[in-house]
């Protein structure tokens, strides 16, 4: 079960966490245009999407034990403007059992540190419902607390849904 655990909070708090800078627009009620990088930076209002994938950490808890209450653990994602295209960030989050049973709740807190065009770091946290009868995980929202260098005092939320091998991260930034 704390497998399961584990492999549900990788496959969303990634983050967190945790950022295509392909896609990056300026949000307004008018219809969105695809915004040099350049100039997304200085935009007040930010959108964009990233992949995230789990880079392999060997810390699998074989034990077979059901998790507990204080139980954690942690893992880091290489972050990509498409899938397998280029890489342009990582994150690492770290996963804390606050609740067991059906559904179980983990509190994630996570920073994406993006390299390249904007760089600097978004920080976020989410309280992840996990229910270990289901097979496939959920979309969930991320808030977005901070972060730092041309994401300073960003705010906002990431949806992290589930994509293959990866999580789609989608990004709603505010200044």
């Amino acid at each position: 079960m704390f497998r399961s655990f584990r492999r549900i909070g990788a496959l969303g708090a990634c983050t967190v966490a945790a950022v295509a800078l392909t896609a990056v627009a300026p949000v307004s009620a008018a219809p969105a245009t695809v915004t040099p990088l350049s100039v997304a930076s200085q935009a007040e209002d930010l959108e964009f999407t990233l992949y995230a994938k789990e880079v392999p950490g060997g810390q699998d808890d074989e034990t077979g034990r059901a998790p507990e209450v204080g139980d954690s653990f942690a893992f880091a994602d290489d972050l990509f403007r498409t899938k397998g295209g280029e890489k342009v960030g990582r994150d690492g989050v770290s996963c804390t059992v606050a609740r067991t049973g059906s559904p179980g709740d983990l509190q994630c807190v996570g920073t994406f540190v993006l390299t390249g065009g904007p760089g600097g770091q978004i920080a976020g946290q989410t309280l992840l419902s996990v229910d270990p009868a289901d097979e496939a995980p959920a979309a969930f929202d991320i808030a977005v607390t901070g972060g730092t260098g041309d994401f300073k005092d960003v705010r906002g939320t990431i949806r992290s849904t589930p994509d293959g091998d990866y999580s789609r991260l989608e990004f709603h930034l505010t200044r």
